[in-house]
């Protein structure tokens, strides 16, 4: 279904004008959000400037920890289903295969870990199944609603558009992309570097001439930049990526601009390029904002943080920001929770986009491989205010409170089976107390390394909350439940 790339949807120009969630931008990270807003029963409304999904393919990559995301979120089988696995790099000189490089540094496969290398799906086919999934919980997308202004007060945000009504909301979610509106109305600072001076070409192109099962690679030669063109899984169509020279001519986007970058940087003839699906062109950067909320407005994904493509770190840090964000907003809207809540999503989302920010520029700049690390399983909280940790004397390596809950099976059961959808758990292993807790689903596993004996608090994004003694009766378990909304 790629019926998103090629021609319009409706326009709804009279959206809701009340709504709890103004959610601004229809990318990964926006349509994210809407969609674990609306299985939660929160009112939210998606807008989007332009009329149509975002066509390309530029963030591919889907780590495993957005895997496990996704599968909470219910479209885990459809983004597998549209996509594949990464080949194996071939490398060319003068027209000659010189042989095969990994993409990335193997892992094992882990029981805590049903995911263990990324999955390549074009960013537009990523968003195709959000939307459709967004689609099927109720909510919905006002697509061709560019945002001019954005107030707000003690009580609410109130956005308005080019075309059409304005709309109140409670809280209102900037996901419009690294030249963030949003952010820019806001006053909010970004602050970062160039990563590389070159700029850096990506189309979505029709190709003959090369197999499809390696990404291919033609390095410098002869003052030129790099070529790349590799197979988009899930598709008929390969993405081209080209650096071109600092300081050189526009970039040309254009089926003969393609044809004669290829043809120079490669044995294909300018022919074998037939058709361009989607191009752009940028230059590599890395900045972040110097603040994740201004009062009921947040900030999330590239309106937040950009990344270097290398390394496969913005899409998927952009998706964990909306999941990290859309359980909170719906604790505070329901009255559960108080509004501090809210705070902790800066504290603990701003690091970690600090920490990834970070990691891709060094792939970037061949300073680091791609491996365990942009799998982004080992990201946690520790340091978080959420993270509270009664167990003493722990060994070095034990899970604690701040970290991934790991998955695995025990007396039949699959904890991320236990673990998915809205709700928070309450696991308890090897232990007997304390019993359950109102407004958490319990679950009683025999004992499992991976957690060792003990009682945890599983938040609904999937990290360990609160941990306590096996035989503890919930020493400040009933006031930390109080303070996220249980």
């Amino acid at each position: 279904m790629d019926v998103h790339r090629d021609v319009d949807v409706d326009v709804d120009v009279d959206a809701d004008v009340d709504v709890d969630v103004l959610v601004v931008g229809a990318g990964a990270a926006g349509l994210a959000l809407g969609v674990d807003l609306a299985r939660r029963g929160v009112r939210a409304l998606v807008v989007e400037r332009d009329r149509r999904l975002f066509p390309g393919s530029r963030g591919k990559g889907i780590q495993p920890r957005t895997m496990e995301v996704f599968d909470d979120l219910g479209v885990g089988a459809a983004v597998r289903a549209a996509g594949g696995p990464y080949p194996a790099r071939m490398i060319w000189r003068d027209g000659e295969r010189l042989g095969e490089q990994a993409m990335w540094d193997p892992t094992e496969p882990e029981e805590g870990s049903p995911y263990h290398e990324p999955w390549m799906v074009p960013q537009w086919r990523t968003q195709e199944v959000l939307f459709t999934r967004l689609g099927e919980l109720g909510g919905r997308v006002a697509f061709g609603r560019e945002l001019v202004g954005i107030t707000q007060d003690a009580e609410g945000v109130t956005a308005r558009f080019a075309d059409g009504a304005p709309v109140r909301a409670r809280y209102a979610v900037a996901a419009d992309g690294g030249r963030s509106t949003v952010r820019r109305l806001l006053g909010i600072g970004m602050t970062g570097e160039t990563v590389d001076p070159n700029p850096v070409l990506v189309a979505d192109v029709r190709i003959s001439g090369l197999d499809r099962d390696h990404w291919h690679v033609f390095p410098p030669a002869d003052g030129e930049g790099f070529l790349a063109v590799c197979p988009l899984a899930g598709t008929e169509d390969f993405q081209v990526t080209a650096q071109m020279p600092e300081g050189g001519p526009a970039v040309d986007l254009s089926l003969e601009g393609l044809r004669a970058v290829v043809a120079a940087r490669s044995h294909l003839d300018p022919g074998d390029v037939t058709e361009v699906r989607w191009a752009s062109d940028f230059r590599p950067r890395a900045a972040m904002a110097d603040r994740f909320r201004e009062g009921r407005v947040f900030l999330v994904g590239d309106a937040a943080h950009v990344h270097s493509p290398a390394g496969g770190q913005g899409l998927n840090t952009s998706v964990q920001d909306a999941y990290n964000l859309g359980w909170k907003l719906a604790a505070v809207l329901s009255g559960a929770a108080p509004e501090g809540l809210l705070g902790t999503y800066e504290e603990e989302r701003l690091p970690v986009a600090a920490d990834m920010l970070g990691l891709s520029t060094r792939i970037h700049r061949g300073e680091a491989r791609r491996g365990a690390a942009t799998q982004q399983l080992g990201l946690g909280y520790r340091g978080s205010s959420l993270a509270v940790e009664t167990r003493t004397a722990l060994p070095a390596e034990a899970l604690r409170a701040g970290d991934r809950a790991p998955d695995g099976v025990r007396g039949g059961l699959r904890l991320f089976d236990a673990y998915r959808g809205p709700h928070w758990t309450l696991l308890l292993v090897g232990a007997q107390a304390p019993a359950e807790l109102p407004g958490a689903r319990t679950v009683r596993i025999p004992s499992y390394g991976a957690y060792g004996d003990g009682v945890f608090l599983i938040r609904p994004d999937g990290y360990v909350g609160w941990a306590g003694e096996p035989g503890e009766p919930g020493k400040g378990l009933a006031a930390y439940a109080a303070r996220v909304g249980l």
